[in-house]
């Protein structure tokens, strides 16, 4: 065999061995995206319940979000390395870390804190991936929300700096309601 051959030979087994590799490690990330894989494990099911109650789940509109459009971001980057990061919740659920709802309960705020500080960091990107400042018809919302959006375009905030606890059960104090909005629902 010549060099030329075999070159041509090393460089399609590797183009070969790539692909393969690209085609698996889709094909791993897609099925582990899942709602269906995510609640899998007996810890996301105490999640999962809270969320079958929100908008999220189900809406007027037909529109549900699973785990991954909420947890997950939609460029494969980003998403590969929030699956690496991942590992550390396997590592959890063999060391039995949550394995009671009394364990989950325990490490629920410091849960929630480390997912606000990643959505803060990405400026909410998995949030805008359905919810757009400039789609949304801010006439048509509640006076308080209309203003908070309004202040939110201007000083650049971001979804989750208000929206904590909106598909799972809030680990932070409520909000106070302005007056407006207490009449409106009267």
């Amino acid at each position: 065999m010549t060099k030329r051959s075999k070159f041509i030979v090393t460089v399609t087994l590797l183009a070969c061995a790539f692909a393969a590799g690209g085609l698996a490690t889709g094909t791993f990330v897609q099925h582990t995206s899942t709602t269906e894989f995510c609640t899998s494990c007996h810890e996301m099911t105490i999640v999962y319940e809270e969320y079958k109650k929100t908008v999220h789940f189900q809406s007027r509109t037909g529109v549900s979000a699973g785990c991954s459009d909420c947890h997950i971001p939609h460029d494969w980057g980003t998403t590969l390395i929030k699956k690496m990061l991942a590992a550390k919740d396997v590592f959890h659920h063999l060391m039995g870390t949550l394995d009671t709802p009394e364990k989950f309960e325990a490490h629920r705020q410091e849960m929630a804190e480390s997912v606000w500080a990643s959505m803060k960091a990405s400026n909410s990107r998995e949030c805008r991936n359905c919810h757009q400042f400039e789609a949304m018809a801010l006439d048509k919302q509640r006076p308080r929300a209309h203003r908070q959006h309004q202040s939110a375009l201007k000083t650049g905030e971001t979804c989750i700096d208000c929206h904590k606890g909106i598909a799972h059960k809030p680990v932070h104090p409520p909000q106070p309601q302005d007056f407006d909005e207490i009449l409106l629902e009267y």
